[in-house]
């Protein structure tokens, strides 16, 4: 497997692959009809005059099969940036053959070069292989902590208060 594998920084050409890849994983999590993005604004968040997002692609023999989506946050008690994995994903016909341990391995090699004190990113609690496979990578997952999400809506209004 490993031989036809190639794991790479997504260049402007894979946009549309990336976001097939990403309706994968939402059809994956039953989370389908939540999807409302396209490939347009991934490739211009990718690769447009403001970056907001990196990406790794795994490639099995010129197919794109995987992805790991990417970018920088910052631990104030480190005073080091991190790197926050927002998804990792591989169709489910390629999963157990190493190409998710390949995306993380190059993530962390990234993280490494770029003097990070952290890769975080989370785990749905129905997940269990992805939580075993995640502590054979040598991640913990923290039981003490609560991810707190303002939506679009919401933002809007929490904006328009007066502080």
């Amino acid at each position: 497997m490993t031989n036809n594998l190639i794991v790479r920084c997504a260049e402007p050409d894979d946009s549309k692959a990336l976001f097939e890849l990403i309706q994968g994983l939402a059809e994956y999590e039953k989370l389908s009809h939540a999807v409302t993005g396209n490939a347009l604004a991934l490739h211009e968040h990718l690769f447009g005059s403001k970056k907001y997002v990196e990406a790794l692609l795994a490639e099995y023999s010129g197919k794109a099969v995987g992805f790991a989506l990417f970018f920088h946050n910052y631990s104030t008690f480190l005073t080091k940036p991190g790197i926050y994995l927002e998804d990792l994903f591989v169709l489910p016909e390629y999963r157990r053959q190493g190409i998710g341990k390949a995306l993380l391995i190059k993530l962390a090699q990234i993280a490494v070069e770029r003097e990070c004190g952290r890769l975080e990113w989370t785990v749905l609690d129905w997940n269990e292989s992805a939580q075993a496979f995640y502590r054979s990578m040598g991640a913990s997952i923290l039981d003490d902590w609560r991810i707190c999400r303002v939506t679009e809506e919401a933002i809007g209004q929490l904006a328009a208060k007066e502080s």
